[in-house]
């Protein structure tokens, strides 16, 4: 998968070499090349890559908690049940 990205980056790190030895070129030159060339593109098209695998990655999580929640009893606790609002007491 990351075969492509790595030859693109290698091709782009040439390029800015060949930039910064020219006679013309100027080291400045060869980094905005590596950036605007190699650095910015390979970085969004990997994470574009990858978003298939992060979407599976949030529904597998999804399902696990969904899958946790519903196996758990609703008095599986070790406290003695309560009411939730305080009884009055009246007097005698």
């Amino acid at each position: 998968m990351y075969i492509v990205p790595i030859a693109w980056i290698y091709v782009v790190l040439m390029m800015a070499v060949a930039e910064a030895s020219n006679t013309n070129g100027t080291v400045l030159g060869a980094i905005v090349t590596f950036i605007l060339y190699g650095v910015i593109p390979v970085t969004l098209v990997v994470y574009l890559m990858g978003a298939p695998a992060r979407r599976r990655a949030i529904k597998a999580q999804e399902a696990a908690e969904l899958a946790g929640a519903a196996s758990v009893p609703p008095d599986a606790s070790s406290h003695a049940a309560s009411d939730p609002v305080a009884t009055v007491r009246e007097k005698p």
